[in-house]
């Protein structure tokens, strides 16, 4: 159930752009504003230009224009300055015009220092080329853009972060969940928030949950089915058996006979597949040979391929016939009993079904290669869900459960089985299994 939202994850998304750009511009604006009164300021305190402009005021009135002109000029000279000193209502045409442009622009653009002094005069200071004090207007640009920076990336890491990582999290869960382990959930801190990240995290708990509670029911009403199903079949057999004795019609018998051991090891492959999932975790694991195992396999199909008219042949590369595998022999054969007879349906006679063992450095690959018609690459995805079968197999004798319990067997042994198609035709089932090393205790 989705408790009531809060501040919804749209509005937060947009003020916080929208602060962004407000703090950005208030920002820059107020760190110039202040670098520019700092600089003017600075000028004025470092050179002492108000006791150069009553001295320059003193000897205007005192000496002349000129005197005051010379002297200003001395001391531009010791303070790496130019220094005008203009009467009251002055327009100051003797200025520079960069300079006299400067005093009439606004703050942004940094302007000459003037100061008004007693006798209605003014002093306008500005610094010699290369002289200290002057900050070109290209710094505050690059400044305020600096700025701007540095919060809109702030900005956007905070969004950035309160979106992917719950997100994130959603998707290792789903992948976990995926891989088998349905007790994962979202966890409780995302799935409180109140917005629409933590609607949907909880949204989505609920809905693996359903699935969940679904798989369940349909794993037990499938596994009870069968084992109820072995009872009335059993008992059916005995029947069958019976009615021979007593002279009932042998080909009518050997029908009924034929359809009841096909339901029984359907039974007992359904049966088979939901213990290989319950003993998932609790399998005992010894050191296995997997070249042994595969060798006891085609020696048991060798009637079984005889009568099919398909020859197998193994193929084992240097080396990995001593290589180990940890997990349970028994189980390890039918997996791989369940691979090879899938191969032999689809062999047409006189075909070759090829078994190539070959290994790295911590693993062992199995490939199991038939000259069959192969699978549409649309169906490669589900070739090993349970009672999934392909169109090619839809006339054979199997229920599309063997190469499920065979993935399912793998999957506990901590390995994995693909599908592809070969080629030169055919099908390649691949089994890869991770090598046991003599330093790790067995299970």
């Amino acid at each position: 159930m989705i408790g009531p939202r809060g501040f919804p994850l749209f509005w937060r998304i947009f003020l916080l752009i929208w602060l962004a750009m407000v703090v950005t511009v208030l920002a820059a604006n107020l760190a110039t504003r202040e670098l520019v009164e700092r600089e003017r300021s600075s000028i004025e305190r470092e050179k002492g230009l108000r006791d150069v402009g009553q001295q320059a005021v003193t000897i205007r009135e005192t000496q002349g224009l000129r005197a005051a002109r010379r002297y200003l000029r001395e001391q531009g000279r010791e303070l790496s300055l130019f220094i005008a000193l203009l009467e009251r209502g002055q327009r100051g045409d003797s200025l520079p015009p960069e300079i006299r442009e400067r005093m009439k622009e606004g703050w942004l653009r940094h302007r000459p220092v003037v100061l008004h002094l007693p006798g209605h005069y003014r002093l306008v200071a500005w610094p010699r080329e290369g002289g200290e004090g002057w900050l070109d207007p290209r710094w505050f640009r690059w400044l305020q853009m600096a700025i701007g920076f540095v919060v809109i990336t702030l900005a956007c890491w905070w969004l950035a972060r309160i979106l992917a990582k719950p997100l994130r999290h959603m998707e290792h869960t789903a992948r976990q969940i995926a891989d088998g382990d349905t007790s994962l959930r979202v966890s409780e801190r995302i799935s409180r928030r109140r917005d629409e990240v933590g609607a949907m995290a909880t949204a989505f708990n609920d809905m693996t949950d359903r699935l969940c509670q679904l798989l369940e029911r349909q794993k037990h009403l499938l596994r009870d089915i069968s084992h109820d199903l072995r009872t009335p079949l059993s008992r059916q057999r005995v029947a069958i058996e019976l009615a021979c004795d007593a002279g009932a019609d042998v080909e009518l018998m050997d029908s009924i006979r034929r359809q009841n051991e096909r339901l029984e090891a359907m039974t007992a492959q359904i049966l088979s597949l939901y213990q290989v999932q319950d003993q998932r975790w609790s399998m005992p694991r010894s050191p296995v040979e997997p070249v042994r195992v595969m060798q006891t396999v085609l020696r048991d199909a060798a009637d079984y391929a005889e009568h099919q008219r398909v020859d197998c042949h193994l193929n084992v590369a240097d080396g990995v016939r001593e290589m180990l595998v940890l997990g349970d022999a028994d189980w390890l054969q039918r997996a791989f009993e369940n691979v090879l007879q899938n191969a032999l349906d689809h062999t047409p006679p006189t075909g070759v079904v090829s078994v190539l063992m070959t290994a790295t450095a911590a693993s062992m690959t199995v490939r199991v290669q038939d000259q069959g018609p192969g699978v549409e690459a649309g169906a490669l995805a589900h070739l090993f869900e349970p009672f999934y079968r392909t169109d090619q197999a839809r006339s054979g004798q199997g229920w599309g459960l063997g190469l499920a319990i065979a993935r399912d067997i793998i999957a506990v042994h901590d390995g994995s089985v693909t599908a592809e198609n070969l080629a030169q035709g055919g099908l390649e089932i691949r089994i890869q299994l991770p090598l046991f090393s003599d330093g790790v205790e067995p299970l």
